[in-house]
């Protein structure tokens, strides 16, 4: 009988390391994920690069250029400070991102 149950104490101390370890890969994983999906959208195969925004967005730049550059430098004022609002948004993204991150299991204490 104290084999058996030396057994099951034993199963539950595998178990519960399996669950630290689950979650300290499922954080390790949250963290790498981001980077991923970036080296995803850098890799695409190039007839997707018609579908990327960055690429509308240089293509209509070169075509105001091309056409009309007084209005392009009436808009450089708008253009700087949409892209002010545009990095501050992803700063504040990226914060965001990293406060739902949950920590990793050794450092929170019991």
């Amino acid at each position: 009988m104290k084999r058996v149950e030396a057994l099951e104490a034993r199963r539950r101390a595998l178990l519960a390391r399996c669950d630290q370890q689950r979650a300290e890969i499922a954080y390790r994983v949250a963290r790498i994920r981001p980077g991923m999906q970036l080296v995803q959208w850098t890799r695409r195969a190039p007839q997707s690069a018609a579908e990327h925004p960055l690429a509308w967005l240089a293509a209509i730049a070169s075509l105001i250029i091309m056409l009309r550059r007084r209005k392009l430098i009436s808009w450089l004022p708008w253009i700087t400070g949409m892209l002010s609002l545009v990095s501050r948004a992803a700063r504040l993204m990226r914060l965001i991102a990293q406060l739902r991150t949950p920590p990793p299991p050794g450092s929170v204490p019991d």
